[in-house]
């Protein structure tokens, strides 16, 4: 007897949870400080580092949208992907990675507000960066939850608010018990469950589609400009799109913690090499998409009651129910989901050591015992996993707006004072919180005039991003010039000279 999709579907799905929870409850259980909840001791090996940076980078955002630029604008998009394996793998490990290391280790901080505060003198810059983070982080997993949800909703046919509650409270066990080790660990086999996911989708759709001259010659048969660069979209949207999910990987804190908590800095050139090899994996999507433009031209016939403008994220899914045997759609289901619960649970302990780290213990000051700090983690974690939980469940039209350039907000916060406090002394604290604050400003006026569509704006196809980090870039420099210097001996503490 042949086993129908959806139970095939199911019964994967479900020995994918639990294979996650129990992993999660067993390499958590050890979480007695702090440095254990929030950092993992830092004692992580360079495997789970790398592939777990993979998975919280790579969400189901990536899977589901990038088919959807990849539908859109053809070939043209892979360009996103091998930008970000360049930019958002390669350099920002390469640059970055060593000297975070050490750096954090130095001055003996495990958050990136506690970094702000430590490397500049600047208590300000630590409560402004955590309040940026605690509030768009929040925000942006309602966006993760979404994703999770409407995936399970398409291809499993469940009801969207059980398919939110299933993903969300998972997540929040396993993250409330075991902490960082268990986000990391999980996170681990999670990216393995998506590399091998997107390459069965890509072989299958490949095959259905007659191969890549096929592909390319249809293609252009749509539209020329779908295999050209830039093509359909333009360089003003491509270029934007390409550095604010790469070179805006730079500010984000649930993936630069990544370096606070690897065992040693020399296992960094190991652990670069892992997560380029991992992260290549981005093309894939954009690949699957331009395949799904040429397989199914009138998607939006097939979707009668979807918007016009949300047809191509369905994309993926349409090719998984109809290119991949039930058993290859079942892994394919279960790497999405995992995209989104590594997300989502690297997101909800960032959160959790801004809240109770940054604003409570330092912020505040209030005393707290490790075991207590250990506590309000948990606390904190499973607390903002529910609010999260709860607006996905119905989001209004304002969370959904604000999700879309939460990401900008966040990286145009946290990217120059993390790049100039490891490589430039010259930074200031002044310098440093002008930036965070003019970054931040410039990315949310930027996002908000083009999503009331004027027209300077919303035409020039520039991301806020963009104008942001310039913005900011220039405010650190100018500003540090004219205030007063940074403080020598923080700088050998810091430096290590």
């Amino acid at each position: 007897m042949e086993l129908s999709r959806n139970l095939v579907y199911l019964l994967i799905l479900v020995c994918y949870l639990v294979v996650i929870v129990v992993i999660g409850l067993i390499t958590g259980r050890g979480a007695k400080k702090g440095t254990d909840y929030f950092l993992g001791g830092r004692r992580i090996g360079p495997w789970v580092t790398a592939f777990s940076f993979v998975a919280a980078y790579y969400s189901s955002v990536l899977i589901i949208g990038g088919g959807g630029f990849g539908y859109k604008f053809g070939m043209a998009s892979i360009w996103v992907g091998a930008i970000n394996v360049l930019v958002g793998c390669f350099l920002a490990w390469a640059v970055l990675g060593r000297r975070l290391r050490r750096m954090t280790h130095r001055l003996d901080t495990i958050t990136v507000p506690g970094f702000f505060a430590e490397r500049f003198g600047s208590p300000s810059a630590r409560l402004f960066s955590a309040a940026i983070i605690i509030l768009f982080l929040t925000i942006y997993n309602v966006a993760v939850l979404k994703g999770m949800g409407n995936t399970l909703e398409v291809l499993m046919g469940w009801p969207y608010w059980l398919a939110v509650i299933v993903s969300g409270a998972i997540i929040l066990l396993y993250v409330a018990v075991g902490g960082y080790l268990a986000v990391v660990w999980t996170s681990f086999v999670q990216a393995w469950l998506m590399i091998f996911g997107l390459i069965f989708l890509t072989v299958f759709a490949l095959i259905h589609v007659g191969g890549l001259e096929n592909l390319n010659s249809s293609l252009a048969a749509i539209n020329p400009g779908l295999m050209k660069t830039p093509g359909v979209w333009g360089w003003a949207g491509l270029i934007s799109y390409c550095l604010i999910v790469s070179f805006g990987v730079w500010g984000m804190p649930q993936l630069v913690i990544r370096f606070y908590s690897i065992k040693k800095a020399n296992l960094l050139r190991l652990g670069t090499v892992l997560a380029v090899v991992g992260g290549s994996i981005a093309l894939l999507p954009y690949l699957n998409g331009a395949i799904a433009r040429v397989l199914y031209p009138n998607l939006a016939s097939m979707y009668p009651g979807v918007a016009a403008g949300k047809v191509a994220d369905l994309a993926i899914p349409t090719l998984v129910r109809n290119a991949l045997p039930n058993w290859a759609g079942g892994l394919f289901l279960a790497g999405v989901i995992a995209a989104g619960m590594s997300t989502f649970a690297a997101i909800l302990i960032i959160v959790s050591s801004a809240v109770v780290r940054d604003l409570v213990q330092k912020g505040l000051r209030v005393k707290m015992s490790e075991r207590k700090l250990v506590m309000w983690g948990r606390i904190v974690s499973l607390a903002a996993g529910v609010v999260s939980l709860l607006i996905a469940l119905r989001p209004p039209d304002l969370i959904l707006v604000i999700t879309a350039f939460a990401w900008a907000v966040i990286a145009s916060t946290n990217l120059w004072p993390t790049l100039f406090g490891v490589y430039w002394k010259h930074a200031s604290k002044a310098g440093v919180l002008a930036s965070m604050i003019s970054g931040a400003g410039v990315a949310l006026l930027w996002q908000a005039l083009a999503k009331i569509g004027w027209k300077p704006i919303s035409d020039s196809g520039i991301h806020g991003f963009i104008p942001a980090i310039l913005v900011g870039l220039l405010t650190l420099i100018v500003v540090s010039a004219f205030t007063k210097k940074p403080d020598p001996k923080r700088l050998r503490q810091a430096f290590g000279k």
